[in-house]
This record gives C-alpha cells, sequence and structure tokens, in this order.
C-alpha cells in the first residue's frame, strides 16, 4: 500500500514539474462581449484583460489549467452614456467588484488543438460555473487562443433594473488569448 501512494504521488510530482506557468500578455489579448438590446440589435463592446496564465505541458497547446482577471472598471462600448450605466450599481457595480475572474476546473481536449474548458467565473460578486470552447493555434512555443462561450447575466445577479426587459439575458463572450 505505501509503494502505490509513493508511486502516485510521484507522478504527481513529476507531472507538475514538467508544467510550465505561463502570464498573459494582456497588451495583445482582449475579451470581448455583445448582448442583444431592444430585441434587435446588439451591443458589443470589451473589457481588459489585466493578467492572468497558462499552465502548459512540454510540446501541447492544450493548457492543463488557465486564470484570468479582467477590468470592469474599464468596459467600453464606444458609448460613454452606456459605460456609465454598466458600471453603475445597476449592472456591474465596479465600485464594489472592479475585477472579474476565472479560474479552470476541468480540460478536456477533443483533438490537438481544440478543447473544452470549464471554469468558475465571477462577476459583480458572484461566482458561476461556466464552459468555454477554445481553439488553440501557433506552436507550443507560442500559443494563442481562442475562447467562445454564453452566459445568463441573470445568474450573476443583474435583474433588478428598470432597463431588464430591453435587454437580453444570455451574453456572447469570445476571448483572444496570447501569452508572453
Amino acid at each position: 500500500m505505501r509503494f502505490a501512494t509513493l508511486a502516485i504521488g510521484s507522478l504527481f510530482v513529476l507531472a507538475a514539474a514538467s508544467t510550465q506557468q505561463r502570464p498573459i500578455d494582456a497588451a495583445a489579448s482582449s475579451a470581448q462581449f455583445s448582448v442583444k438590446h431592444i430585441w434587435v440589435e446588439r451591443v458589443t463592446g470589451t473589457v481588459p484583460i489585466l493578467e492572468g496564465s497558462v499552465t502548459l505541458v512540454p510540446d501541447s497547446v492544450i493548457p492543463v489549467a488557465a486564470t484570468a482577471v479582467l477590468d470592469a472598471t474599464r468596459i467600453h462600448t464606444d458609448e460613454p452614456d452606456r459605460d456609465r450605466a454598466l458600471e453603475s450599481s445597476d449592472f456591474f457595480d465596479v465600485a464594489r467588484f472592479p475585477h472579474w475572474t476565472f479560474a479552470s476546473t476541468k480540460i478536456v481536449p477533443r483533438d490537438a488543438t481544440e478543447f473544452e474548458m470549464d471554469g468558475d467565473l465571477t462577476v459583480h460578486g458572484a461566482a458561476q460555473p461556466e464552459k468555454l470552447s477554445v481553439i488553440a493555434s501557433g506552436t507550443p512555443a507560442h500559443p494563442t487562443y481562442r475562447a467562445t462561450g454564453t452566459i445568463d447575466r441573470h445568474a450573476f445577479g443583474m435583474t433588478v433594473t428598470r432597463l431588464d426587459p430591453t435587454i437580453g439575458g444570455t451574453v456572447d463572450i469570445t476571448l483572444l488569448i496570447a501569452l508572453k
């Protein structure tokens, strides 16, 4: 029994030792969103990525873990009045919740460059499990990622504004990630 425990522990140490944590290049990465407004048009915007990391094993672009921190205080939709409304307590309440975070909990490869990533997304002080579909490109030395998903904004507590009936409940998100 001790030998089996020691062997399993050694495998975990070897796997951890062979991974490399790479920082996200915030200047070359972006987070974008799109949501229906008044049931017809779509509002799009961006939220800057402050920092994050991707943990890789050698010779693969499929990560074993990923994290990201976004700056909600700099949300941008090309409409200053709308940006101020989104920053207010009616929506993201950035004075209280200036950052959004994502931490992967499970990564399942589909092939050598595509995978599903489950993780915990925290927005507006509420954490929810979310799923992203990710396509990797580039090489193991210089990978880039395009992650897409759809989230339910109501799950994060944004349901009590007078404008709620005119704004779609689901938000499409796209993350374009480059590593340093």
